[in-house]
């Protein structure tokens, strides 16, 4: 028997890994048994009509966006709006992440003259 993960929780952001979405980023806007959520990005997949996907096919990130799990909790539409700003906040926030600060780079890097 295959072992099914426990679902992310609706709000959360996570990456998708199979498919022809791999590597898109997408807010989980519903559940459907144990197995399947439903997720949406705002841009190709619109909140009216979300992606049903295996759980296994995607990856959890570290990010909930707590106001789209409140309006879904409180039984409000979600926009495509919200969807979009809460991927783009933390994509912002992966970006500032990685960033090496100038000073690092400047003083790391032997470029061989001199």
């Amino acid at each position: 028997m295959a072992r099914h993960p426990t679902l992310p929780e609706i709000g959360r952001i996570v990456e998708v890994i199979r498919g022809r979405d791999k590597g898109l980023y997408a807010v989980v806007v519903g559940h459907e048994s144990d197995r399947f959520v439903y997720i949406a990005d705002g841009d190709k997949r619109k909140a009216d009509r979300p992606k049903k996907k295996n759980a296994m096919h995607v990856k959890r990130t570290s990010e909930i966006a707590q106001e789209i799990a409140d309006m879904v909790a409180q039984g409000g539409k979600v926009t495509n709006a919200k969807l979009r700003y809460a991927i783009r906040q933390y994509q912002q926030q992966l970006l500032q992440r990685t960033q090496t600060p100038d000073e690092e780079l400047e003083g790391g890097i032997d470029h061989g003259q001199g």
